[in-house]
């Protein structure tokens, strides 16, 4: 009884879709305290690491008396000793209804590179600000990054309420700005909630602090914001990750297919060359394929030899993506 119990929650944790997201935001707006909350709140640490948790947050902590959260991803030395997080940090955990990778990318200006790092594989992006500071540069700098990274659900954390008293007016206000930002960016998702990390108000459960929220806590609306509608399935893209050539009679393309659909016949144009052929076949491990969308990956193979090698890629002739040598 044990054993089919196991295999169940495997085959059910096996069938669980997986939510890339990261936080952006200026310095000590409380992206890491954030993180270290719902791994904290959602039970998701083990023993030995709250015990670690404890003792640094005494040693080294920024928080005061509290608990630093922080701490649980500020994991350079340099970041522990000045209190601030300058590489991308990645953290899995899963709940019952979906796994999580989060990228908790820096807030310092000279860092904003690295936040691309942790948002090229993002479907979702939360933005912290400060209730006390509101919309700031740096915010609108984030906010402009993850509408050029194709990022489609954006959150807004208005942390740090408790700073406030949990004032409606200042949540409001910082809404509002954040929203006409949001407008001219073309960023139609945007959901905004007034948190505490520190004291996890709002973060897992509802707050009793902030009565006129309507809304669900953070965690309830990651597990449930909907992200299988985002993929594009209209303008196929698919970069060669490898030439495959087991034998002479056999010459094929491995990739991922990176957005759309393709299907046996379909005319395809190689870039940078611009030549063009027909898809012979489509191959995978259990088969061949009469067609194949994103996120598949595949082997494609065609009928004419044209020159093409790893890095280069395959689109359709009259749905060519814009070329350019620099951004």
């Amino acid at each position: 009884m044990a054993i089919s119990n196991i295999q169940e929650f495997l085959d059910q944790d096996e069938k669980k879709d997986l939510l890339r997201l990261l936080t952006a935001g200026s310095v000590d707006d409380g992206k890491s305290t954030l993180i270290g909350r719902l791994l904290f709140d959602s039970k998701k640490l083990y023993e030995d690491q709250l015990q670690a948790l404890e003792r640094d947050s005494k040693r080294v902590g920024n928080a005061g008396e509290h608990i630093d959260y922080a701490l649980l991803l500020d994991g350079l030395k340099a970041e522990r000793e000045e209190g601030i997080t300058i590489d991308v940090a990645y953290r899995y955990f899963s709940t019952n209804q979906r796994k999580f990778i989060i990228a908790d990318t820096p807030g310092h200006e000279q860092y904003t590179r690295n936040m691309i790092t942790g948002g090229s594989t993002a479907n979702l992006a939360i933005i912290l600000v400060d209730a006390r500071t509101g919309v700031i540069t740096q915010t609108r700098r984030h906010t402009f990054l993850v509408s050029l990274l194709g990022i489609k659900h954006v959150v807004l954390a208005v942390n740090k309420m408790d700073l406030v008293d949990f004032d409606e007016d200042v949540f409001n206000r910082i809404v509002d700005e954040y929203k006409s930002l949001t407008e001219k960016l073309g960023l139609e998702d945007v959901t905004c909630f007034p948190l505490s990390a520190l004291d996890g108000d709002n973060v897992v459960d509802k707050s009793e602090r902030t009565p006129w929220y309507e809304g669900t806590s953070l965690l309830d609306f990651l597990e449930t914001v909907p992200i299988h509608t985002d993929r594009n399935m209209k303008d196929f893209r698919y970069p060669v990750q490898y030439v495959l050539r087991p034998n002479l009679d056999f010459r094929g393309f491995c990739g991922k297919i990176a957005s759309g659909v393709i299907r046996k016949g379909d005319e395809i144009m190689a870039l940078p060359s611009r030549k063009t052929s027909r898809v012979k076949s489509i191959v995978t491990y259990e088969g061949e394929l009469d067609e194949a969308f994103c996120p598949q990956c595949v082997t494609l193979t065609l009928e004419d030899e044209i020159d093409i090698s790893r890095g280069e890629m395959l689109v359709r002739p009259d749905n060519l993506p814009e070329v350019n040598r620099h951004f």
